[in-house]
C-alpha cells in the first residue's frame, strides 16, 4: 500500500511540476557581446572575465555538476588537451551552479587544472541563455540515482541547471564560437575548439 501511495505521489508531482521547455532556451549566438561577470572559484578567489580576456581568448564551458558522468568525461578530455588549448593563447574555465566546496569534487574526478567557477543564483547561465528547469522525473533521477542533491549543492532549491554549452570569447568580448545543444550528451570537442582558436589566431 505504501508503495502505491508513493508512486501516486511521484506521478502527481510530475504532472504538476513546472518544468521549462528546453527548446525555448537558445543560448547566445556567435557575434553577440559576451556578458562580463565575476565569480567565485574553488579556493574562494574571484575570477573576473574582463581581466582574463586581457591575456587572450577564454573558452567558457557550462557543465551540470560533479555528479554528471558526461560532464566528468567532457572536462576530463579538456584537461587531457589543456596544453594544446593554452598553446593557442586561450584559457579554459568551466562553470556550474554548484557551491565552491563541490567544485573540488569535480576537480578530483577529472584532474582539472583549469579554473572551475560557482554560478551563484544562476546569473551567468541566465546571461548566456543556457539556464533551464529540468522536469520532475529528471530531477528525481539526478538526485536519487546520481547523488546530485541539487537543493543542497546549489544556492537555492529551484534545482535549475545549465545546458552544457561551450563559448569562446575573444579578447574584445565577442563570442567567436559556440557549441550549443539541448541534448546533454552532445558536447564540444577539443578538435573543434582548437580549430576555432586557430581560425581566430589566423585572422589577428
Amino acid at each position: 500500500m505504501k508503495t502505491i501511495i508513493f508512486i501516486a505521489m511521484v506521478i502527481f508531482s510530475i504532472a504538476n511540476s513546472k518544468a521549462q521547455d528546453i527548446k525555448d532556451v537558445k543560448g547566445l549566438e556567435v557575434g553577440a557581446e559576451a556578458p562580463m561577470f565575476n565569480a567565485a572559484d574553488a579556493n574562494s578567489g574571484t575570477f573576473v572575465l574582463r581581466d582574463a580576456l586581457e591575456d587572450g581568448p577564454v573558452v567558457l564551458i557550462f557543465y551540470r555538476g560533479f555528479w554528471c558522468p558526461v560532464c566528468n568525461k567532457h572536462l576530463g578530455s579538456m584537461q587531457d588537451s589543456l596544453k594544446m588549448i593554452e598553446s593557442r593563447g586561450a584559457r579554459v574555465i568551466a562553470i556550474s551552479p554548484e557551491k565552491p566546496e563541490y567544485l573540488n569534487e569535480m576537480a578530483n574526478k577529472t584532474g582539472a587544472e583549469f579554473t572551475l567557477l560557482y554560478d551563484e543564483g544562476y546569473k551567468i547561465a541566465q546571461a548566456y541563455d543556457v539556464n533551464f528547469m529540468p522536469d520532475m522525473m529528471n530531477r528525481l533521477t539526478y538526485n536519487m540515482f546520481l547523488g546530485a542533491n541539487l537543493k543542497k549543492t546549489h544556492s537555492d532549491d529551484s534545482q535549475r541547471l545549465p545546458i552544457p554549452a561551450t563559448y569562446i570569447v575573444s579578447p574584445k568580448g565577442e563570442i567567436i564560437w559556440r557549441q550549443f545543444d539541448p541534448d546533454y550528451h552532445k558536447r564540444s570537442s577539443v578538435c573543434d575548439i582548437l580549430n576555432a582558436l586557430d581560425k581566430f589566431n589566423g585572422k589577428k
